[in-house]
């Protein structure tokens, strides 16, 4: 592979008088006190400028790494904790007309790549964790690994611009530039097996492999391999758009087509769509087109099943008007959620489809407007961008993610009313983007989302799609007020909250293994049997989850160390293809596809996942699990529980998060049984 020069004229003089001047700063900002830290920092970033802009100056900085970290470059920033660190959001970064901005996103990726090589023992990065990280990075950013600064760089950033390409070259030059696109490609068929709801950046990655392929300055040479699929999914997925000539072409081609011509052409976008869950704009244009021609052709360009097929015919006037309403180019994505949700048929449930009519006509408030446009832009109307997150929603329930917010709680609650009650999703949809407010209740109170004070995001998300940008602000301040009212309370908040928060049909009963006062593991044996029995197949008569439940996880790294505690879903417990019973779940973190340590890696496809669901071994879930909830008039049988089966669950638990949370006189107790504690 062949790349432009991006190297940096080479004065190996004047670096190392700028090493020594920045090894002096960086001691400085390192012996200040912590008050003090940030008078001695702008030093230090101007010095890393200048090395930056010289030959070499990437490969010196790397060499640093361990140091600028502990001297506290990072320190009360973003970057203080890198694992919370999202790709998407290097861009924004790198294309600053800050130069601080850009030179600590700059130290941030060196640090990573130190880590990656292994030159860097870092406590809260894997290796395998830093390279992926970077992979994505240079995924996402490939623009700035193959091309010139823009116009529009060069007048904002100056030869700043020069710093993100030098950059990257470095990155690509120690990863190897053979793994930079075939990773790409592997990473995107990952995620979209998890079938998100939010695309936008897929397809700015494949729309970045598409330029590389045209450039015929860029050699990928052996790379790349798979990319025709991804490509031709956005930009050509048939005959008659295989150029991809633009819309209005493509549009006019349409009116010269006879039937079998456009039966070719619906079979092949459907083909498209549910091989990949990407939907092209000619497939939008195609589906304006076919509802003035024909329902067998609608049904085909939409992939229908015969349940799907007879739900469109028999709502079909509702059908069309989602079409005539929310499918144009700019939303092309609608088509996908409306073939889910056609072929989930909920619409034959009797509030559904009255609801879906109000969502048509409903009266958006100026606030609501406003979030749409600022986010989306004015490409499509904000009506038509809140009418693909709907159709989206409730064809991908399991797809919805909480973005770059602590909103997990707001995020499930959507998904699960997108699951479970899609009714109801719609008429908090309806509150919040017309009323701009949110009313729920709490032990019989009314809870206001206008008069709650804030919630557990400072900051308006911005990352979301079209539902949850407008109605999880709201929810995030109804979830938050439900735990200020139940203060003072004993034991964990959760108890109250979440059946209130997320439904009636959210368990009464409540287990939780972690006492929270003093955070120490309680009852642990009791819990895991307990579980067990609601949940195992095997222990609870067989009895299929008949709706999902809420629960807790504590997440871990892949060194299995502690992190933090998240809202997930319980879906159901099945044995998989390998004849291991397994828990599946979903996991509202954008991504599910994780390594908690210690063997527990998370699974999203290959061991019978349905789209949008994460799985692991029923044992290893439990493992992670804090706070569940239960029927408590529906019984299991605990006596059954083995105690192999109990050990199995103990060991993942102490070898994790638990390590450091056993009471003395029960790590006395597994110290004798010689179960292994390796604190973290």
């Amino acid at each position: 592979m062949t790349l432009p020069n991006t190297s940096l004229p080479d004065d190996a003089g004047k670096l190392d008088e700028l090493l020594i001047k920045f090894d002096e700063a960086l001691e400085l900002l390192n012996q200040a006190p912590a008050f003090s830290k940030a008078s001695k920092l702008p030093r230090v970033l101007d010095t890393a400028r200048r090395v930056l802009l010289q030959h070499s100056g990437c490969n010196a900085l790397e060499a640093r790494a361990s140091a600028i970290e502990n001297a506290g470059v990072f320190a009360g920033s973003d970057w203080e904790t890198p694992q919370y660190l999202l790709p998407a959001l290097t861009t924004f970064s790198l294309k600053s007309a800050d130069a601080n901005v850009v030179v600590i996103e700059a130290l941030s990726e060196l640090r990573l790549l130190a880590v990656a090589t292994g030159s860097y023992q870092h406590a809260l990065l894997s290796q395998e964790y830093a390279r992926h990280y970077l992979t994505q990075v240079m995924a996402i950013n490939l623009g700035l690994l193959f091309g010139a600064p823009s116009e529009a760089e060069r007048e904002t950033q100056g030869r700043l611009a020069t710093i993100p390409r030098s950059l990257f070259s470095h990155l690509a030059e120690r990863i190897g530039y053979e793994h930079v696109v075939d990773q790409l490609i592997d990473e995107i068929w990952r995620i979209l097996k998890q079938r998100p709801i939010q695309v936008d950046a897929i397809k700015q990655m494949i729309t970045q492999i598409a330029l590389c392929q045209a450039n015929p300055e860029i050699d990928l040479g052996a790379s790349g391999q798979g990319a025709d699929r991804l490509v031709s999914s956005l930009f050509g997925p048939t005959q008659s758009c295989r150029e991809d000539p633009g819309v209005d072409i493509y549009r006019e081609r349409l009116g010269r087509m006879d039937t079998t011509a456009l039966q070719a052409e619906a079979m092949g976008f459907a083909r498209a769509m549910h091989d990949t869950g990407l939907v092209s704009p000619y497939h939008a244009v195609l589906m304006r087109y076919l509802v003035d021609e024909s329902d067998y052709l609608l049904t085909e360009a939409l992939g229908l099943s015969s349940t799907g097929r007879d739900c469109l015919l028999c709502y079909r006037e509702l059908v069309h008007a989602l079409i005539r309403g929310g499918i144009y180019p700019a939303t092309a994505q609608s088509v996908y959620g409306l073939a889910l949700l056609l072929e989930r048929g909920i619409l034959y449930q009797p509030p559904v489809a009255p609801a879906m009519w109000r969502q048509l006509n409903l009266p958006l408030s100026d606030w609501t407007q406003a979030r749409l446009n600022l986010t989306y832009g004015e490409t499509a109307t904000p009506r038509a961008r809140l009418i693909e997150g709907v159709l989206c929603m409730l064809g991908l329930p399991l797809g919805v993610g909480q973005g770059n917010n602590p909103t997990c709680q707001s995020a499930r609650a959507l998904s699960m009313w997108a699951y479970n009650d899609p009714d109801y999703l719609l008429q908090m949809v309806a509150w919040a983007a017309r009323d701009d407010e949110i009313i729920m209740h709490f032990e019989g109170q009314p809870i206001s989302s206008n008069e709650s004070q804030s919630g557990v995001a400072s900051e308006l998300p911005m990352d979301l799609d079209p539902v949850s940008l407008i109605v999880v602000p709201h929810l995030d301040r109804v979830y938050a007020e439900m735990g200020r009212r139940c203060i003072g309370r004993e034991g964990d908040p959760h108890r109250w909250v979440n059946p209130e928060f997320h439904g009636w049909w959210s368990g009464r009963g409540f287990c939780i293994n972690v006492d929270v006062a003093t955070g120490e593991l309680i009852d642990i044996d009791t819990f895991i049997r307990h579980f067990y029995a609601c949940y195992h197949p095997y222990y609870n008569g067989n009895q299929p989850l008949i709706h999902p439940q809420p629960a807790g996880i504590a997440v871990t790294n892949s060194a299995a160390r502690f992190i933090g505690w998240h809202a997930i879903t319980i879906l159901r417990a099945s044995l998989d293809p390998s004849d291991v019973m397994r828990l599946y779940f979903y996991n509202p973190n954008n991504d599910s596809g994780q390594d908690w340590g210690d063997g527990v890696i998370v699974s999203t496809a290959g061991n019978g996942e349905r789209f949008g669901e994460a799985s692991l071994p029923f044992d290893q879930f439990t493992s992670r699990l804090y706070i569940y909830h239960f029927d408590p008039l529906e019984h299991g049988e605990l006596a059954t529980v083995t105690e192999h089966e109990l050990d199995s669950v103990k060991q993942y638990l102490y070898r994790s998060w638990g390590a450091s949370r056993v009471p003395d006189a029960e790590l006395q107790a597994k110290n004798d049984a010689h179960l292994p504690l390796n604190k973290v």
